[in-house]
């Protein structure tokens, strides 16, 4: 057994999207649902890619797709939560990823939903929601990379969690 890489590493010029993509399947994620309500509309759209900034103040990162109407909407209402699935709810994660034909109310019927402190919606059977005041907004690429400040908090139940590794769900 080697401590060291067994292959050299790629150099960065010219790297092909779709390498890339498949690069980043191999890193496993919690999934989450990122909702927002307000003047911009109420919407929501499953993602991955949240993680803590800071705990003074409490802060997270979310990255949206610029394109998604979600995006439009965090800006315009200045809020968002985030809500991390627990291991059942497979089924929420895909309709808000999109797959099928669901519209967004029809999304938010498939679950309990409760009103946050910023008025974004808050999944009632979440591991953890964090309401959020949007901060700061960068883009990158095809993404907006959206900051929040932690304005609330719900800790739901410790249970198993949905992970999403290798394009496929897992519970842990």
């Amino acid at each position: 057994m080697t401590n060291g890489p067994t292959r050299q590493a790629e150099p960065t010029d010219g790297i092909d999207s779709l390498a890339f993509r498949e690069a980043m399947s191999r890193l496993g994620a919690a999934v989450h649902i990122a909702t927002t309500d307000g003047a911009g509309g109420c919407c929501g759209t499953t993602v991955s890619a949240v993680t803590s900034v800071s705990d003074t103040p409490p802060s997270i990162l979310v990255c949206v797709n610029r394109r998604a109407r979600i995006n439009t909407a965090i800006k315009e209402n200045g809020v968002f939560a985030i809500n991390t699935l627990p291991a059942h709810a497979e089924a929420l994660s895909d309709a808000f990823a999109g797959k099928g034909d669901l519209g967004f109310d029809d999304r938010f019927a498939l679950a309990e939903w409760n009103a946050a402190l910023t008025g974004a919606p808050m999944l009632a059977n979440a591991r953890v929601s964090l309401d959020c005041r949007v901060t700061e907004v960068t883009e990158v690429g095809t993404h907006s990379v959206v900051f929040g400040e932690v304005v609330a908090l719900t800790l739901g139940d410790r249970g198993p969690a949905l992970i999403y590794l290798d394009r496929a769900y897992h519970r842990i």
